[in-house]
């Protein structure tokens, strides 16, 4: 788990998106920022995740929330993702891992009795003044949205 704490100033941070454009946390300010890591596309976990985040996204954006993913995967690979499930929101492609590490979620795993280091699924809500008002470290996959806000 994270080592940022709710409360405090999220990190700033720049990458690029599937597109090529430059996505800060500063293009967000005045609007909840929904940041969500997640350790692959095209896996079935993510896929879920990625589709409740799209099925519900209007409902997030009518409650003021925007929304970005970040992998270790490549553009060409989150455009792949982005296409095939039809997302609405964009992909950071932090291939070199800069904004995982600044947001403390690159960390040993395991998976079939076997260790290795990897993206912890986590998801940092951020208000509209780029604080961390809440940091979602079980995602519930399939029902994430509601993680989010609660109903």
């Amino acid at each position: 788990m994270t080592k940022l704490k709710e409360g405090e100033k999220a990190p700033d941070f720049q990458g690029i998106d599937q597109d090529g454009n430059s996505v800060s946390l500063n293009d967000f300010k005045g609007h909840k920022l929904v940041l969500y890591f997640y350790p692959k596309d095209s896996t079935p976990g993510c896929t879920s995740q990625a589709c409740n985040l799209r099925d519900n996204y209007d409902y997030l954006l009518k409650n003021g929330y925007k929304v970005v993913g970040v992998s270790a995967d490549s553009e060409k690979s989150h455009k792949k993702f982005i296409e095939k499930h039809e997302l609405p929101f964009p992909l950071i492609a932090d291939t070199e891992k800069e904004i995982i590490k600044t947001y403390d979620v690159w960390a040993p795993k395991k998976f079939m009795g076997k260790e290795f280091l990897g993206i912890v699924r986590t998801t940092f809500v951020i208000d509209e003044e780029g604080i961390i008002e809440e940091i979602i470290g079980k995602v519930k996959t399939k029902d994430h949205t509601h993680q989010i806000i609660k109903t």
